[in-house]
């Protein structure tokens, strides 16, 4: 679900007649028939969401509808926000466990074997914690971001990485080798050979290509 004030660039609780003013000026300034060419289809869709933003908070009924529908969902997203801190506080409920550990770990090698950890150990391995708290707090970030813009209605593409192209690459290939392998073994049986000659898709494509 778009929000449709920040479209208008106005508040939720501006008057009909400042939303008619921002309406008139973003129109007039994304209209694309004011644009260059180059942005003439970037300034169809702004014009085009502006428009369908306008429809809606111009009119009471639709916007007091709309006013429901988007409280709801920043109730949404409050919970979700929510859900986000205390999967964070978790994280670092985890990694100050985890330091605590390690310290423990420092200070009874050093009292049992008369020597302490080397600093550079220590430092690499609290490193390596560090990194994995960051990811797992950047993931539930972009976890409930792509979320958001699921619910505003947008679609998510992801750019495959080489190593998921490669893999999707070998599955075709062995999908292929496997299609082969099962032609071969049913032209080998008299009966499925001799159904498959006389089919009449098989005689047209054979006179198509095989001529």
């Amino acid at each position: 679900m778009e929000n449709y004030y920040e479209i208008l660039e106005v508040s939720p609780r501006a008057s009909k007649e400042i939303i008619d003013k921002a309406y008139k000026t973003l129109a007039k300034k994304y209209h694309p028939d004011a644009n260059s060419v180059e942005k003439k289809q970037w300034a169809e869709e702004k014009f085009k969401k502006i428009n369908e933003a306008y429809e809606i908070l111009s009119d009471e009924e639709k916007r007091e509808e709309y006013d429901r529908e988007l409280k709801k969902q920043e109730q949404q997203q409050l919970i979700e926000n929510e859900d986000i801190k205390m999967r964070y506080e978790k994280l670092y409920e985890q990694n100050q466990i985890l330091r605590n550990e390690l310290a423990n770990l420092t200070s009874n090698h050093s009292n049992n074997a008369g020597m302490s950890i080397n600093n550079i150990d220590y430092n690499n391995i609290q490193e390596q914690i560090n990194q994995r708290v960051t990811q797992s707090v950047n993931k539930a970030y972009y976890d409930a971001y792509i979320q958001r813009m699921r619910d505003y209605g947008y679609r998510i593409y992801r750019k495959k990485t080489l190593k998921e192209r490669m893999k999707d690459l070998l599955s075709i290939i062995l999908t292929v080798i496997v299609i082969l392998i099962i032609i071969f073994i049913l032209w080998q049986i008299p009966p499925v050979r001799n159904y498959i000659e006389t089919n009449k898709i098989f005689q047209a494509f054979k006179n198509a290509f095989f001529k």
